[in-house]
């Protein structure tokens, strides 16, 4: 499979991992129990999109770095228009969403229009240690991470491009970085880095992603292609499933899903044409969405069922709440095909225009 070629049954589960983490938040909405220990467990959604982008970007830009072919601005300006439009819209519509509560008489969490975290929202750090609260549109702190990562990534990139020729060799670096990193940020912050979100969510990307461009190496080695790639990956799954209903530790489950993610790429580069489906793959490419919209999807539907049902509490019945979570995906496709897509598109638009005027300016 070429460089940058669409691995997409990695596109599909992107939708996939988006949607374990809308469960996670979702589920206190439809019952007061504790939720299946596959939903308590959907925060660690978010590990694997950041293993996801360590690997994707990894095969996208990784053969350009190693021969010199890489454009660190033309790569971040790339990067912006991935995530930064809807990050804007969204922390415009929760701005405008608590506006509206406020002149209806609701009471709104002073935190969700903290002026005080807006700069570092609009920069995109305020998962860096910056915002002083958990402000405006929360699951952006990920993308902050993202950005982070977006920054190191000649860094990430040097590390993988020395060790393409050892994969296994990185891979078991990149395991022992999860495996060292996890209880010594527990160890010396009293919470677990899987709960690192405003508070050192910038350093929750930095194994995962690590270990996403190992991964990339190992599969361009071509040790998990071949006949015995389709087992690989019952296996690899079965392995995650099993990690995640007994209740084994954070880094192992991540260490689980990133053994699915290589496994599945093997598969596509076998020829498998499994989640290579154009419905799985189209809701890969709007899960951006569904992760940036869920929180304010949710807060707006939530408190408006249960006004419209005079319900007391926050749980709703099955039916309704089956439908807030059903909206989400044609709510995910507007928003990706009216703001994120053609905001993506005028961004590189833009780009083009600038260098197509460098030159012209230069011979002038």
């Amino acid at each position: 499979m070429p460089d940058g070629a669409n691995i997409k049954p990695l596109t599909a589960l992107r939708f996939f991992a988006a949607f374990w983490v809308v469960m996670y938040h979702y589920w206190p909405n439809l019952s007061a129990a504790a939720p299946p220990q596959l939903v308590a467990k959907g925060y660690l959604g978010v590990e694997a999109f950041f293993t996801l982008s360590g690997f994707i970007l990894c095969h996208v830009y990784l053969q350009g770095l190693g021969q010199g072919r890489f454009r660190y601005g033309d790569f971040l300006w790339n990067r912006l228009a991935r995530v930064y439009p809807l990050h804007l819209a969204t922390m415009a519509g929760v701005g405008l969403m608590a506006f509206a509560a406020m002149r209806a008489g609701l009471s709104v969490d002073p935190n969700i229009l903290s002026w005080a975290a807006l700069p570092a929202n609009l920069l995109l750090v305020q998962a860096w240690g910056f915002a002083p609260v958990s402000g405006w549109n929360h699951p952006s702190w990920s993308i902050s991470a993202e950005w982070f990562a977006y920054l190191c990534f000649p860094v990430f990139g040097y590390v993988a491009w020395r060790l393409r020729e050892r994969p296994r060799l990185a891979v078991a670096l990149a395991l022992a970085l999860i495996a060292s990193l996890y209880p010594a940020f527990q160890a010396l912050t009293g919470f677990s880095l899987t709960e690192a979100t405003i508070r050192w969510g910038f350093l929750r990307i930095v194994p995962c992603f690590a270990y996403g461009c190992a991964l990339h190496a190992l599969w361009r080695s071509g040790a998990v292609t071949g006949r015995f790639s389709g087992a690989a990956a019952c296996l690899a799954g079965a392995a995650a499933l099993s990690a995640i209903l007994f209740k084994a530790p954070d880094p192992v489950i991540v260490a689980a899903l990133g053994a699915v993610i290589v496994t599945l790429a093997g598969l596509a580069a076998s020829g498998s044409r499994f989640a290579t489906q154009g419905a799985f793959v189209y809701l890969g490419e709007i899960s951006y969405s569904t992760y940036m919209i869920c929180i304010p999807w949710k807060i707006l539907a939530v408190n408006a069922v249960l006004k419209l049902l005079k319900i007391e509490g926050d749980q709703l019945p099955v039916y309704a709440w089956l439908l807030v979570v059903a909206a989400l995906v044609p709510l995910s496709a507007l928003s990706y095909h009216l703001i994120e897509k053609p905001a993506r598109e005028r961004m590189k638009t833009w780009a083009s225009g600038w260098k197509q005027r460098r030159p012209a300016a230069a011979g002038a």
